[in-house]
């Protein structure tokens, strides 16, 4: 990609981001994304081929700015399913102070907003993956439930990091981000792992 193409694109990203997180919310057409950083139409469409694409595109910009990778590296070269599962529950739990604001963003722009409902829905596609390596290494080694099979367990396990439960207790209720954290430890470990 060119210097001056991808100076665009992240100037795109960056505006899709400033209109999706504005306090009073701000239309997210691509039009209006093109008005907001001022080009035209056309250059919004040269970047991205639909509306789903833009939102999906500066959604995984915004975790490029979380640096993701690289504070999943724990979980990822855990030495074993245990630690992997306890690293990746504190990897989650600490985005959630910042990832919160945009799905709430995306939330909010409504129920008949297929597009936003995809764009996050390709996020938590993202998410189910990680709880789903932390599963298939618990499994690996034995320390699984028997009971449960790994695709019944990713699910159970994305279900217990929800986030919405995260806001009710830390955001609502005044809950610390360490009691959180240590109560959730403590749940997902009796509710997938042996012993």
């Amino acid at each position: 990609m060119s210097n001056k193409r991808s100076q665009t694109r992240h100037l795109l990203l960056e505006t899709v981001l400033e209109l999706l997180l504005a306090p009073e919310g701000s239309p997210l057409r691509m039009i209006d994304v093109a008005r907001a950083a001022g080009v035209t139409r056309q250059t919004v469409y040269d970047h991205f081929a639909n509306r789903s694409e833009m939102l999906i595109a500066a959604i995984l910009h915004f975790g490029d700015g979380l640096k993701i990778d690289a504070r999943l590296a724990p979980s990822r070269t855990a030495p074993d399913g245990k630690s992997r599962l306890e690293a990746y529950t504190r990897a989650m739990l600490e985005f959630y102070p910042e990832i919160y604001p945009l799905k709430q963003a995306l939330m909010a722009m409504g129920q008949g907003d297929e597009e936003a409902k995809s764009a996050w829905a390709n996020r938590m596609g993202a998410m189910k993956e990680g709880c789903r390596a932390a599963v298939d290494a618990l499994q690996a080694d034995g320390d699984l439930l028997d009971h449960l099979t790994a695709e019944r367990a990713a699910d159970l396990y994305l279900a217990l990091l929800n986030m919405d439960s995260w806001a009710a207790c830390v955001l609502d209720s005044g809950w610390s981000a360490e009691e959180y954290l240590a109560e959730m430890q403590r749940v997902i470990a009796l509710a997938l792992v042996k012993g």
